[in-house]
């Protein structure tokens, strides 16, 4: 009787050694435009805060957090969803202040509410400022409860009822004026785990006020965004960033990207792309393979900043080594050099700011 194979030993997440390598011109482009990017990898359990210093260079700033996916932010707060909390993250410098000599951005960790492991997937942020998330685990869109892990604020039509089963692979939102507008799901099955067998053509994009199904025949679609007036999206298992035309139904392909497509941040008229490393049988059997091989290109993990006048790449960011995939991006406008405080460094501790309604007195004469 053959013994049982020994398990593999977790991986050490402080240990991992990942390259980063990004084009000529995205320092400049991130200066000029006063712009820099969050990004996650769950894989990895990092977020990356990426923007220019002083001297002109691309900074790479690394937090671990196990299990980093959803981030949305701006340049007072940050959202970031882990294995199992829902972080808040708040800059506490002042317009014009700056920390250890170069950063104009320090995001501290303030709260870190226990959700269990919902497999979180994208964030939003409501107008009111509440955080909405989506819940794949319980295929629904959920905020945060007081009480209890999660509270259920919508689930698609055809769920017949919350159950931790993963049924159509819910993963990505997008916010139309401060409210959860339209969702992904990579199908519309209502059995435990039904997706894996309908990533090819299966996926479809809902509308959350009204329930309607605004485009089908999607390849694992991911990271809605509405903006000026289009709803664009990844369809990841055909390797294209495009839009939803709402009268056909259809998916629009504007550009190529070489990598499984997910994560998306639109800013002006540029788009960042998170392109991921296909892996296991999670990717197999989809049309990027043909379209990879078509183009004799290898798959991407990083970045791409992409023109969304003509779909060309403007600036890129790459990842390798032992890192293999992106979860999610987002733009953070007027920041130029951030930083993140992280949970195992002294700095959690020693780095105290306040605010005080206690009157400042003279001092004794």
């Amino acid at each position: 009787m053959n013994a049982p194979k020994p398990a593999t030993p977790p991986r050490d997440l402080t240990q991992l050694k990942v390259e980063k390598t990004c084009s000529r011109g995205l320092a400049g482009w991130l200066g000029q435009h006063r712009l820099s990017l969050a990004i996650t990898s769950y894989q990895s359990g990092r977020i990356y805060l990426v923007g220019s210093d002083k001297q002109g260079r691309v900074s790479f700033f690394e937090r671990i957090f196990e299990r980093a996916m959803g981030v949305v932010g701006n340049a007072q707060r940050i959202y970031l969803g882990g294995l199992y909390q829902l972080w808040r993250f708040e800059n506490v410098l002042r317009p014009n202040e700056v920390i250890h000599g170069q950063f104009d951005k320090c995001y501290v960790p303030r709260n870190a509410q226990t959700i269990g492991d919902l497999d979180i997937h994208e964030l939003g942020i409501r107008k009111d400022g509440r955080v909405v998330f989506v819940n794949t685990k319980y295929s629904c869109l959920a905020e945060l409860s007081t009480t209890h892990s999660f509270k259920a604020i919508w689930k698609p039509n055809f769920i017949s009822k919350l159950a931790p089963e993963d049924r159509c692979h819910l993963n990505g939102l997008a916010m139309v004026d401060g409210e959860p507008k339209y969702v992904t799901a990579v199908c519309k099955s209502d059995s435990v785990d039904g997706w894996r067998e309908r990533r090819r053509d299966g996926g479809v994009v809902i509308d959350v006020q009204t329930d309607e199904i605004v485009c089908e025949g999607l390849s694992m679609p991911h990271s809605p965004r509405w903006h000026n007036g289009r709803l664009w999206l990844l369809n990841a298992g055909t390797g294209q960033l495009g839009w939803v035309d709402f009268e056909k139904k259809a998916f629009v392909p504007h550009a190529f990207v070489p990598g499984f497509a997910r994560g998306l941040s639109i800013i002006g008229n540029v788009a960042a792309v998170g392109l991921s490393k296909p892996r296991n049988q999670r990717f197999e059997g989809l049309q990027l393979d043909e379209e990879l091989k078509k183009r004799d290109a290898e798959p991407w993990c990083g970045v791409q900043i992409i023109s969304l006048v003509n779909g060309d790449v403007l600036n890129w960011i790459r990842f390798d080594g032992d890192m293999g995939e992106i979860f999610d991006i987002s733009f953070l406008p007027n920041v130029k050099h951030p930083m993140m405080i992280g949970l195992r460094t002294n700095e959690i501790r020693d780095l105290i700011t306040f605010e005080s309604e206690i009157p400042v007195e003279a001092g004794a004469a």
